[in-house]
């Protein structure tokens, strides 16, 4: 067998190394030796090669040679021999493989922050009260998305989002107190569309949208990295949530990496970085729990909160639990279960699907403030403007 053809489908410098001694013939009792692993582990792994190689397409003992581009995976392979057993035409059908595609996404982002420089430090505050801890909730903003008052009710693009994101933002720190915590929770769906197509990733929904995706990259880094240098110049530390939302599943994902890389030598300021739909941070005895709301009902969200392992050492530490999620649009409050579960309403104007629909809702963003002791405190509602 021809190894060596193996060798562009390794994905670890161990995969390459026992390619390249099977390609020299080296038996596999040498091969266990030489790489300190047993013999059932040297034929798994090559097992896992070929696997991964007849994906993209080669597999030369079935006369597969035709392989597809990084990102793509093989769908189907038809192939025609003569009356003497010889190939003599192949058609190949190719489909994207979304796990790899996800995976070039974020290998993209992580190397696109190599030249971006740090966060350069602003001076913390100098007063401020450490019991009290501040969340500024956004959600549903569907960056993107386009609308036309004629038939929605207000018009939305993306120079009017930008305006009314910032002035949001600007509104609610400057109502909250002097806490010593700040907590940015972008609850999810900040974008209209997760890719290249104007669709919703899971059931794909044409969507009506006002730019490129490539512009709303550009966009959204540009306010998240402002949004949290606000919040460093009004809090002395900063707590950064970036939940995924059905609309952005990807998109949330990339957006928290940025947040991560840019302001990773600040250490004022902490993103909650896990690729758990469920978000959640004590302040001393107070639990503030996180989820956008696509997976789990609202009047459900206590249950999952008290029993996942993640979270269940942080539930009996509190006396009170806030659950926070969005996906809805509109303003719920549930108290069940020893918590009291909240959903949050959206600054974005309506899209066409929702106004014919019929769907209203008052349109604005919550700060909420929380003692370390004595739950909520305070809370102001800001309208976008």
């Amino acid at each position: 067998m021809d190894w060596e053809g193996y060798l562009p489908f390794c994905q670890s410098e161990r995969q390459v190394q026992l390619i390249s001694l099977r390609a020299q013939g080296i038996s596999i009792d040498k091969i266990s030796e030489a790489m300190g692993i047993n013999k059932r582990n040297v034929l798994a792994m090559s097992s896992r090669i070929k696997a991964s190689a007849a994906k993209q397409g080669y597999a030369p003992e079935h006369d597969m040679v035709h392989t597809v581009p990084d990102g793509f995976t093989i769908k189907g392979v038809s192939t025609y021999y003569n009356e003497d057993g010889n190939p003599v035409a192949q058609w190949v059908k190719s489909q994207t493989d979304r796990e790899r595609q996800m995976q070039m996404m974020l290998e993209a982002i992580e190397n696109a922050h190599q030249g971006i420089e740090p966060f350069e430090r602003v001076e913390k505050p100098k007063k401020s009260n450490k019991d009290l801890l501040s969340l500024l909730t956004i959600t549903d903003f569907h960056l993107g998305m386009y609308a036309w008052e004629a038939e929605t009710g207000d018009d939305w693009d993306v120079k009017i989002a930008r305006n009314t994101l910032m002035n949001a933002i600007a509104d609610m720190i400057d109502s909250c107190p002097n806490s010593h915590y700040g907590l940015f929770c972008q609850l999810g769906d900040f974008l209209h569309f997760d890719g290249l197509l104007a669709m919703t990733p899971s059931s794909g929904h044409m969507l009506d949208a006002d730019s490129r995706y490539s512009k709303l990259v550009e966009l959204t880094i540009e306010v998240m990295t402002e949004a949290a240098k606000m919040m460093l110049k009004k809090f002395p530390e900063v707590i950064v949530v970036q939940a995924e939302g059905n609309h952005d599943m990807a998109g949330s994902i990339w957006i928290r990496k940025h947040i991560k890389h840019v302001f990773k030598n600040e250490k004022r300021l902490t993103v909650i970085d896990n690729e758990f739909p469920y978000y959640a941070h004590l302040h001393g005895e107070t639990m503030l729990a996180f989820h956008h709301g696509h997976k789990m009902k609202l009047a459900q969200l206590h249950k999952l909160f008290a029993s996942e392992p993640r979270f269940r050492s942080m539930w009996g530490q509190a006396k009170q639990t806030y659950i926070h999620a969005g996906h809805y649009h509109h303003e719920r409050v549930v108290e069940d279960g020893g918590a009291i579960a909240e959903q949050h309403p959206t600054l974005s104007s309506r899209d066409a699907y929702a106004a014919r629909g019929g769907w209203v809702s008052m349109r604005g963003a919550k700060v909420i403030t929380y003692d370390k002791t004595d739950g909520e405190v305070h809370r102001t509602t800001v309208r976008p403007r």
